[in-house]
């Protein structure tokens, strides 16, 4: 893992550098997660094969959808 740099621009703007987009699969209109972690900031491309990695990770119970439903039904309730 090396680092690399870029420098944020007065519009706030900040370029990938070719090598880590090209590995990353990162194109013209490709949706970048950020996500706050304890002061550090990490990108995430959302990108087919991250969101194919995520399938199966919400399995086990309480099922997300259970909880949602759930949620819904005592909304209607109050």
């Amino acid at each position: 893992m090396g680092i690399e740099s870029s420098v944020v621009t007065s519009k706030g703007q900040l370029v990938i550098p070719a090598r880590l987009r090209r590995r990353l699969g990162i194109k013209k209109g490709t949706l970048i997660a950020f996500v706050e972690d304890d002061g550090r900031m990490l990108m995430q491309p959302v990108t087919r094969e991250f969101i194919h990695g995520l399938r199966g990770s919400l399995k086990g119970e309480p099922s997300p959808l259970k909880v949602l439903l759930e949620e819904r039904r005592r909304e209607r309730t109050l």
